[in-house]
């Protein structure tokens, strides 16, 4: 199928590699509460995608498949990961127990393998809801860095690849190689330049990379916000407490680098000059701490040190008490919404104007700054709605 021969009635089929995890369970509930009239309210209002594109991407009539190493049901993820309460997510038991959720393939095997296992699933999916638009996307948790496959020169030789230990790249070149738009929410690098090139040439949507939940939405806010003032950024420390699976995923130092980085380097991407120059070295710190107290109802605190005229010193004091999957999941659906809308569009490859959802934004000069990020957006959502539905 191309993008123009979907439906337009608006319906998704969201594929999502670690659909048992806290954030794929949490989104599956979403998805369901959205197509009924009398919990629909308690999900929508958290979309910014809600009613934007309802001829295209619907999110109301949203149907979730998925993979996952735990062969457990969803239901036993969601009572196992805590983010809902009973009353939340038993009213949609009985659509919960219909979302069907395949063995992901076994990391070990040769890639070509794992991609061919996926494809074969993806297919099975498409042809149960042949007219949905479908969506990969990527909850995977951040992995080790190798570096192996960046230097890859065609697609052939990266699926001849004997053995990749970042099994995100079965899933998006999978998806591929299905025609299906990828939304990398984790924080590992998918986007290699054989695979951005070979979105661009399908037309398909390529968004991502670590979908910006929490705390640092909110220090890009506040870095613009220090830059637009012209307020001097002396010194920034930020620390996360988590006890999901993801905060304690991160204790790996080889696992967590990733995450760290794309926190740490936005900030200076922003302001355009190195937090903690006159120090020479950096005074902006980043840490992340598994506390299994929290469970998924992250902590974050931020201490800004800042400067005025004359030199003279200032300070703020921020502290989030947020909860990971109940800000992550929606932010999950509105990609889903706009990548299927830029599929239909014929709009692909790496999306930089999607970069007010992630940490380090694919694709050339993605907007940096809160304000130009928001107008990246509205350019963006022009573009599409001059693509009339069919």
């Amino acid at each position: 199928m191309t993008s123009t021969d979907y439906d337009t009635n608006g319906s998704l089929l969201i594929m999502t590699a670690g659909a048992n995890g806290a954030i794929g369970s949490t989104m599956a509930v979403a998805s369901l509460a959205l197509g009924h009239r009398q919990h629909a309210e308690t999900v929508s209002a958290g979309l910014t995608t809600w009613g934007k594109f309802p001829r295209v991407a619907d999110p109301a009539q949203t149907t979730i498949a998925g993979w996952d190493t735990n062969s457990g049901t969803i239901v036993d993820a969601i009572r196992g990961h805590g983010v809902l309460s009973d009353t939340q997510w038993r009213p949609h038991e009985n659509g919960l127990s219909h979302i069907e959720i395949r063995t992901a393939p076994m990391e070990s095997a040769p890639l070509a393998e794992q991609v061919d296992v996926i494809q074969a699933d993806i297919a099975h999916f498409k042809a149960r809801h042949p007219h949905a638009r479908p969506v990969m996307i990527n909850l995977l948790p951040a992995a080790r860095e190798t570096g192996r496959t960046h230097g890859m020169a065609s697609l052939e030789a990266l699926l001849a690849t004997p053995h990749i230990e970042l099994p995100d790249l079965a899933y998006v070149l999978a998806a591929l190689l299905s025609d299906v738009p990828v939304v990398n929410f984790s924080p590992n690098v998918i986007e290699l330049p054989i695979i951005c090139d070979e979105a661009a040439r399908r037309g398909l949507p390529l968004a991502g990379r670590d979908g910006k939940t929490g705390q640092t939405y909110f220090k890009v806010v506040l870095a613009s916000a220090f830059k637009a003032r012209s307020l001097n950024v002396d010194g920034w420390y930020s620390l996360n407490i988590l006890g999901n699976a993801d905060g304690k995923n991160l204790m790996d130092p080889e696992r967590a680098r990733g995450k760290l980085q794309n926190k740490t380097n936005l900030l200076d991407d922003i302001l355009e000059y190195p937090v903690g120059r006159r120090y020479g070295e950096s005074s902006h710190k980043v840490h992340i701490d598994y506390y299994p107290p929290r469970g998924d109802a992250k902590e974050a605190w931020d201490v800004i040190d800042f400067t005025g005229i004359f030199g003279l010193p200032m300070s703020m004091r921020l502290n989030l008490q947020g909860r990971d999957s109940i800000l992550a999941a929606p932010m999950a659906i509105d990609l889903a919404c706009w990548t299927a809308a830029l599929h239909h569009a014929g709009i692909g490859g790496p999306i930089a104007d999607l970069g007010f959802y992630f940490k380090k934004p694919v694709g050339e000069r993605a907007p940096i700054t809160f304000q130009a990020q928001l107008a990246a957006l509205d350019r963006l959502a022009q573009r599409i709605q001059a693509h009339p539905p069919l």
